[in-house]
C-alpha cells in the first residue's frame, strides 16, 4: 500500500463509488478503501439475518419469512429517474453494460386522506380524481405549457421569463388551487418543501418536464477491511491515509462523514420504518414497485413523507414478500408516532423496524485542506439530490464541470 495516489476515497457508499468511478475515468490514480468488510457504507444492503442483528440484536428471524439469503434490503432505498442525472453519470462511466434496469410500476401521491396515481401529462390530468372538472381544464392548460416550453424558443414562453418569474407567479397565471399545486410541486417536481414557490420557476418547470418525459472498470484499486483508515495531515492539508501501519500518500482525500467527524456538523435527522409485508401497498394497483409521496401540507408537517416499496420480483425478498420503507425528515424524537401517517397506508405488516439516523454536512472548504466530504443521504425516494452532491463534489475536486450531455436515446439503442 506504500505508494502515491492522486485521490484516496474512504468509504464505499454510493456517492463515494460514483466519485471513484468518475475520477478513474478521468485518468486519475485512485485508491478506494473501507474500514468495513462489505461494500455500501450507510447505503449497504442487508440479508434477513443481518437486518435482525442490526435492529433486534439477534440473528434469528422467523422461519415464516423464508431464507435469509433471499433478502437484500437496501438501507437507503431510492428510485432512479429514467432521464435523471444518475443515469447520465452511469453512462459517462460506462458501467451501464453491467446493470439491468426495471421500470417502476407507479408513482402515487397522498391527497385528502387517499392515495392517487400521479398524473404525468395533460391526458392523465383529465382522468385524475385529484381534481374537479374545472380544475382539470386549468391543469391541462398548465401541463401543455410545461410540455411545450422550450428554453430556446421564445414563442413557447408566452411572455414569461422563467428565470425571473417565481413558481408561485407562474402557477397563479393558470389559477390552480392549493391541492393541485401540492401534488404538482411535490409528486411531479419532487420538491421537498414549499420554498420552491418563491424561487425562479425555471427549475420547477424543468423538473416537471423530466417527470413527464420518462417517469473497478477503469483501474481504481479497492481495499476492504482496512481498519482505522486515519487521514494524515501536514500543515493542515491531507497528504495520505494510514491503516495497519502502512501509509498511502495522496493529493486529495474523498470520504463520507464518518471518516472525518471533526469536519462535519449535524444538519438534521431522518426517521425511517422498514417493513416486511405479504402484499403490495393498498390502493396502488397491486404495484410491485412504487413510491407514494405525502406532501407536507397534507400532514401538517414541515417536510414531506415518502413511501418506497419493492418486492420479490426484484430479488430483494422471499417469494410473495414485499419490502416497504417509510421515511421523512424527523421533526420529533419518536419515529413510531411521527411515521404513523405513512405506516397506516401499508396495511398489515409481518415485521416492522423503526430507527433514526443523523444527517451530516461538511464544515470545511475542500480546497483548503484537500478533504472532500459527502453529505449524508436524505429521506427522498429518488437519487436526484444524491447526484447533485456528487456533481458538486466532482467540480470541487477536479476544478471543472462534469459534462453529462449524453443522448439517452442513442445510449439506450447502443445497449440494445
Amino acid at each position: 500500500m506504500d505508494e502515491e495516489y492522486d485521490v484516496i476515497v474512504l468509504g464505499t457508499g454510493l456517492k463515494e463509488c460514483i466519485l471513484s468511478g468518475l475520477l478513474s475515468v478521468d485518468g486519475l490514480k485512485v485508491l478506494h478503501m473501507d474500514r468495513n468488510d462489505y461494500y455500501g457504507g450507510e447505503s449497504t444492503s442487508l440479508n434477513l439475518n443481518q437486518l435482525w442483528k442490526q435492529f433486534r440484536g439477534e440473528d434469528k428471524p422467523p422461519e415464516t419469512l423464508g431464507s435469509s439469503r433471499e433478502y437484500n434490503v437496501d438501507m437507503i432505498p431510492k428510485f432512479m429517474m429514467a432521464n435523471g442525472a444518475l443515469v447520465r453519470v452511469l453512462i459517462h462511466t460506462d458501467v451501464t453494460k453491467y446493470l439491468n434496469f426495471k421500470a417502476v410500476d407507479g408513482s402515487f401521491v397522498y391527497n385528502k386522506g387517499k392515495v392517487h396515481k400521479v398524473p404525468a401529462n395533460d391526458v392523465e390530468a383529465l382522468k385524475s380524481p385529484l381534481m374537479g372538472l374545472f380544475e382539470k381544464r386549468r391543469a391541462r392548460k398548465f401541463f401543455i405549457y410545461v410540455q411545450d416550453y422550450d428554453e430556446n424558443d421564445p414563442k413557447s414562453h408566452e411572455g414569461l421569463d422563467l428565470n425571473k418569474v417565481t413558481a408561485r407567479e407562474l402557477i397563479s397565471k393558470y389559477g390552480l388551487d392549493d391541492n393541485t399545486v401540492d401534488f404538482i410541486g411535490h409528486a411531479l417536481a419532487l420538491q421537498q418543501d414549499d420554498n420552491y414557490l418563491a424561487e425562479p420557476a425555471m427549475d420547477f418547470v424543468k423538473r416537471m418536464k423530466a417527470f413527464a418525459r420518462l417517469s473497478a472498470v477503469y483501474g481504481g484499486t479497492y481495499m476492504l477491511s482496512k481498519p482505522e483508515c486515519k487521514v494524515e495531515f501536514e500543515n493542515g492539508k491531507a497528504i495520505g491515509v494510514t491503516s495497519e501501519g502502512e501509509t498511502a500518500k495522496c493529493k486529495k482525500v474523498v470520504c463520507d462523514p464518518s471518516y472525518l467527524p471533526n469536519k462535519v456538523k449535524i444538519v438534521g435527522k431522518v426517521a425511517r420504518a422498514i417493513c416486511i409485508m405479504s402484499h403490495p401497498i393498498p390502493n396502488t394497483n397491486d404495484s410491485h414497485s412504487v413510491q407514494v409521496i405525502l406532501p407536507q401540507k397534507q400532514l401538517g408537517r414541515k417536510s414531506d413523507m415518502y413511501l418506497f416499496c419493492c418486492s420479490y420480483s426484484h430479488n430483494v425478498a422471499a417469494k410473495g414478500k414485499y419490502i416497504a420503507f417509510v421515511l421523512t425528515e424527523a421533526e420529533t424524537d419518536n419515529p413510531q408516532v411521527e411515521l404513523k401517517p405513512g405506516t397506516d397506508l401499508l396495511g398489515a405488516v409481518d415485521e416492522i423496524f423503526f430507527d433514526t439516523y443523523d444527517r451530516y454536512e461538511p464544515t470545511n472548504q475542500g480546497d483548503g485542506d484537500n478533504c472532500f466530504i459527502s453529505a449524508s443521504y436524505d429521506a427522498t425516494t429518488h437519487f436526484e439530490t444524491t447526484v447533485q452532491d456528487v456533481i458538486a463534489m466532482y467540480s470541487k475536486i477536479t476544478g471543472k464541470a462534469l459534462d453529462l450531455s449524453v443522448d439517452l436515446s442513442a445510449a439506450s439503442a447502443a445497449e440494445e
